[in-house]
């Protein structure tokens, strides 16, 4: 493998995290973008480079020899699950699923096409899962007898508002995760409070319905759904097309990880993300872990990947001596 070639990265799916990865691309010159693949009609997609490749999804398993790195940009609650292992067959791939509770099953699920097909599969890779993951496992690791605690928001959530886009008679919708501000203040005042899911968040949702749909069966799908809704306190309001497009089309999002000694002690490590789009923010993250799984692969190193596996400097368009010289 020629490591000074440009990486050949290509896109799967191309709503707003592969147009966020597409605009990321601009800013990484050992990258090269050579095709997007839509579930849409090819011609209908215009991207931001003219004479970009846009491709149907069908033709994928056919330009395997095309691509070095596959960014899956689908969904995590019906995209990825299938998309995952059957791409990591194919392709080494980096992909943003974030429905915590199931990581452990889709890595399994993902590791062995990638294993049995000697490719590289990066999993999970985000703001969280991703850079707060690695927080986490960072502050324990150097505060071991404190505490941990996440909150996310306030703000859009792709994850989230696209698993309300996918229930029947939902035409439009966004999700907000809410954090709970006096429960942040309980983290960071070294109580080490025992803080329950529902006293830390919470989530509105604002929904808009196609004709003649009723509201009841879609905010009890809303509320009852597992992994997204069931643990939170939410509220679903049900809006217009036009209040939809007016009120939110903007996607900010951010988030702490708080790490906090006993009290005795007083020690803490504080990350935070303040984010104008968390779509463009995460498409950031993945093509950083385009890089690393391209030169991961280059080494040998097969099968399913996460943010803990990747040593930081191959996020780094940089040699190991230019990091040694100007960043130690």
């Amino acid at each position: 493998m020629n490591m000074t070639e440009p990486i050949r990265v290509a896109i799967a799916g191309h709503g707003n995290l592969g147009r966020g990865v597409e605009a990321a691309m601009g800013h990484n010159p050992d990258m090269q973008l050579v095709g997007i693949y839509t579930r849409r009609p090819p011609e209908q997609l215009r991207p931001r480079q003219p004479g970009t490749p846009v491709f149907a999804m069908e033709t994928l398993p056919g330009h395997a020899g095309r691509i070095d790195v596959l960014i899956l940009c689908g969904g995590s609650r019906e995209d990825l699950p299938r998309q995952g292992p059957e791409y990591a067959a194919l392709f080494n791939t980096v992909d943003s699923f974030d429905t915590h509770a199931r990581i452990p099953e889709y890595f399994t699920a993902v590791d062995a096409p990638a294993k049995a097909n000697r490719r590289t599969a990066l999993i999970s890779a985000g703001w969280d899962p991703g850079m707060f993951s690695i927080n986490r496992i960072l502050g324990e690791a150097l505060l071991p007898d404190g505490e941990t605690y996440t909150f996310w928001g306030d703000g859009l959530s792709q994850g989230h508002s696209d698993a309300v886009r996918r229930i029947p008679g939902v035409a439009g919708a966004v999700q907000y995760t809410r954090p709970v501000p006096a429960a942040m203040e309980r983290a960071r005042n070294g109580s080490r409070p025992a803080l329950a899911t529902r006293e830390k968040h919470w989530r509105e949702c604002f929904v808009v319905l196609q004709d003649g749909v009723e509201p009841g069966p879609v905010r009890e799908a809303i509320v009852t759904m597992e992994h997204y809704f069931a643990d939170y306190d939410t509220t679903v309001n049900f809006i217009s097309a036009e209040e939809l497009a007016r009120d939110h089309a903007a996607m900010v999002h951010g988030g702490f990880v708080i790490g906090k000694t006993s009290a005795n002690t007083t020690q803490t490590i504080e990350y935070s993300l303040k984010l104008d789009s968390n779509p463009e923010f995460t498409a950031s993250v993945l093509v950083a872990y385009a890089r690393a799984v391209h030169r991961l692969h280059a080494m040998d190193q097969f099968g399913a990947k996460t943010v803990f596996d990747v040593p930081p400097g191959l996020l780094s368009p940089r040699s190991a001596e230019q990091l040694r010289a100007g960043q130690l």
